[in-house]
């Protein structure tokens, strides 16, 4: 079979067969393998980095001595000139080089060897091929954004192209747009659906008002992979329901690789083979499995820029029957910069207000989507899509909810839209502080 995908990544020069062949071995290797294996790629890529990189020199300076003596970075630190952070021999023309979402708060672009990216495109495919999913032969729906100008539609439509991939463009995702989306469904034999969370969500939630299962209509489909935004149980449930498919949680970052992946167990299994996941308290010491903490990640092959102890601005529990060779990630509890701040001091994932809110305002099926923001200490917003207005009831009943599950005497306004704004690269933020 003619395999577009691998040759066009070969054609870039990326070394995908090398690659592939490294990545393998290290699958292949037993606990105690593995664990020889993690300790010598750390010491290689900082004794890289300290010799070949003179940001990472400064960075560290003279005091480290072993790994917990390393600084721990942050985004912040990286947003200075790439020309700036790459290591000697490397330039943006020997290198990938791309731009985080942003979606932090904080983007900034960065660079990968090509070695470093043809294996984090390696473990990719070896994920998928969990779920019998391969990218040179298996067509793919993708529920993504797309860039609005001209050139930048087109390359990206080419890269589809190249990619096996037909992509449902999510800006607009109104009845009659997603009406479009079941068309294709229904003439087009695709293999799995990829793409953000909450669009796939309101896709099933369609679906679920058609009465429509849509492996029914679309009997190739094999998989659904949710990323970039929260998966909660209820809409996981919805997926496999209206989809009759199984859905896989995936959670990746553009500068690292896949984090975490669902594997066919159930289990969110964390990429062991090209990073090494810390979860750190606020002190930058190691937390017990079971505990939750900063998730900080290495890069344990990318030499063109340091990602080392690298805090990716999530916070999560690695889970209690964790290994090295094979750590579990329990649950992802959302962003270290989506903290609610109450007026008690108490302080609070964002996310939970988004919980507590969802478990009421999407019990009859009413509101489609939406999204809360943290304007004062005591006073939040929640924008939400519906087809009739909340009333009072409803209002009451999300407020002492609230109350009850985080604390009294807090301010809402309730604003109905027609449609929720998205980033640039259609992600929608499901919580927001200000303050």
């Amino acid at each position: 079979m003619f395999r577009l995908f691998d040759l066009s990544l070969q054609l870039n020069g990326f070394p995908m067969k090398e690659a592939k062949a490294e990545l393998r071995k290290i699958v292949s290797l037993s606990e105690k393998e593995h664990e020889t294996f993690l300790e010598n790629k750390k010491v290689e890529i900082v004794n890289f980095h300290l010799q070949n990189n003179p940001f990472y020199q400064e960075l560290v300076g003279s005091n480290a001595t072993n790994w917990h003596d390393l600084p721990v970075l942050n985004k912040r630190n990286l947003q200075k000139p790439l020309l700036e952070r790459l290591s000697n021999g490397y330039s943006p023309k020997n290198s990938y080089v791309n731009k985080t979402s942003g979606s932090s708060g904080d983007p900034f672009i960065f660079a990968k060897d090509k070695y470093s990216h043809a294996i984090t495109w390696a473990s990719n495919i070896y994920r998928f091929d969990w779920y019998r999913i391969d990218f040179n032969s298996s067509y793919q729906a993708r529920f993504y954004g797309i860039p609005m100008d001209f050139i930048g539609n087109k390359k990206e439509r080419f890269k589809d192209f190249l990619s096996h991939r037909f992509r449902f463009s999510i800006f607009d995702l109104s009845d009659y747009v997603l009406e479009g989306f079941l068309k294709h469904f229904r003439t087009k034999k695709f293999d799995y659906i990829n793409g953000y969370t909450s669009s796939i969500v309101l896709f099933a939630k369609y679906l679920k008002k058609k009465n429509i299962i849509l492996k029914e209509i679309c009997p190739t489909l094999k998989v659904c992979m949710v990323t970039s935004e929260m998966l909660f149980e209820d809409d996981k449930i919805l997926l496999e329901q209206q989809f009759g498919i199984p859905i896989v949680n995936e959670y990746g970052a553009s500068e690292l690789d896949l984090i975490a992946f669902q594997n066919p167990q159930d289990e969110w299994q964390v990429n062991s083979e090209t990073l090494f996941v810390e979860i750190l308290d606020e002190n930058n010491q190691a937390v017990p499995n079971g505990t939750s903490g900063r998730i900080v990640i290495t890069s344990l092959f990318n030499k063109a820029h340091p990602f080392i102890r690298y805090d990716i601005g999530d916070i999560g529990i690695l889970d209690e029957k964790s290994t090295l060779k094979k750590p579990v990630l329990k649950k992802l509890i959302g962003r270290t910069n989506d903290i609610a701040l109450l007026p008690s001091g108490k302080k609070s994932p964002g996310l939970t207000f988004y919980y507590v809110t969802k478990s009421i305002i999407e019990d009859d099926g009413n509101v489609k989507e939406f999204i809360i923001k943290q304007t004062k200490i005591n006073t939040f917003e929640i924008k939400y899509v519906s087809e009739n207005e909340l009333n009072s009831k409803q209002i009451q009943k999300i407020e002492t909810a609230i109350a009850l599950y985080l604390e009294p005497n807090l301010k809402f306004s309730f604003i109905r839209k027609k449609a929720l704004k998205r980033s640039k690269r259609g992600k929608l933020k499901q919580f927001k502080s200000m303050i």
